[in-house]
């Protein structure tokens, strides 16, 4: 079965009543979790957005059913213990809802527009598995925990008060590259998320995952796999004309993007398709935040073909 949830760029003029609605319908609807992107910016030009790990918090108290995270927070924006410090306890705020989104960071110019460093692409792999490292240590360990890493270290370092969920929130990773995202994957993720990925290379970077696994030890089963892609939905071919601003006609066509863009009956056949490949659940990142009629109309059309009632 494939879980479907929603994905909300926080960039894209993010407010707190945007957020409040947004995460209300999808508590109340039936979807499976809402993640968020974890950024200042994305311009130009600017836009309102909100500081990720607070939205999260606030997630945490106002719903109930939902799982969270960031999708992913850059090891780059705050130190790896904050970082697994915060999610830890939104964890245990939310009765164990809190997924772990962790990744390099990517976008220079927000960077350099507040401040933070933003290194080469090897640097930035090599925080991440210290950040790795690091927020795997304390969440499974009760005892003080060392660890010298390469830019991130601990010195009898221990977390508390400790998870209430064993082992911490569990630890998304999030990215295609066959090189560096995968193998860290393999080694330290609970789930992988495949980002804007076409059906065919989800399912090659799955098989490459499975042969990962097996190197480090690990069942194939222990990573869950989920894909992240943009949703356009329309009731019918008029309003899907009207959303896609008359761009683009209508048709079979539309299944071929790394998009799942359609009427009712062609995004339940899009997301079939990454179902039958594998995939745990889908994050549908849902670029127009005031549009509640598009999350009621994929709620009612889409989310009982995958979800099991009750």
């Amino acid at each position: 079965m494939t879980s479907i949830g929603l994905m909300i760029e926080g960039q894209w003029g993010l407010t707190w009543g945007r957020w409040r609605r947004l995460i209300e319908a999808a508590d109340t609807l039936g979807y499976q979790c809402v993640f968020r992107s974890d950024h200042y910016t994305i311009g130009p030009p600017d836009d309102n957005s909100l500081e990720t790990f607070i939205s999260l918090t606030y997630a945490a108290d106002h719903t109930k059913h939902i799982e969270f995270g960031p999708l992913v927070a850059p090891t780059t924006f705050r130190h790896p213990v904050l970082t697994a410090r915060m999610a830890a306890q939104i964890d245990d705020l939310s009765g164990g809802r809190m997924v772990l989104g962790l990744g390099t960071g990517w976008h220079e110019r927000e960077h350099k527009q507040f401040g933070i460093s933003f290194y080469d692409q090897q640097t930035r792999y090599e925080m991440l598995e210290d950040a790795l490292e690091i927020t795997t240590r304390l969440y499974h360990s009760d005892a003080p925990v060392s660890y010298t890493g390469k830019h991130y270290s601990l010195d009898g370092a221990v977390l508390l008060p400790r998870p209430s969920r064993a082992g911490g929130p569990p630890i998304l990773i999030g990215g295609n590259g066959p090189k560096r995202t995968l193998p860290l994957a393999a080694k330290y993720a609970d789930e992988w998320n495949g980002v804007h990925i076409s059906v065919s290379t989800f399912k090659e970077r799955s098989a490459l995952l499975d042969d990962l696994l097996g190197r480090n030890g690990r069942g194939k089963t222990a990573v869950k796999r989920s894909v992240m892609l943009p949703c356009i939905i329309g009731k019918d071919d008029a309003q899907l004309r009207e959303k896609l601003g008359n761009q683009i006609e209508p048709s079979d066509k539309l299944l071929e993007w790394n998009k799942i863009i359609g009427t009712p009956a062609q995004v339940v056949d899009h997301i079939g398709k990454y179902q039958e490949a594998g995939a745990y659940r889908l994050m549908l990142m849902w670029q127009d935040q005031n549009d509640l009629d598009g999350i009621e109309l994929l709620a009612k059309e889409v989310l009982p073909h995958f979800h099991k009632s009750g």
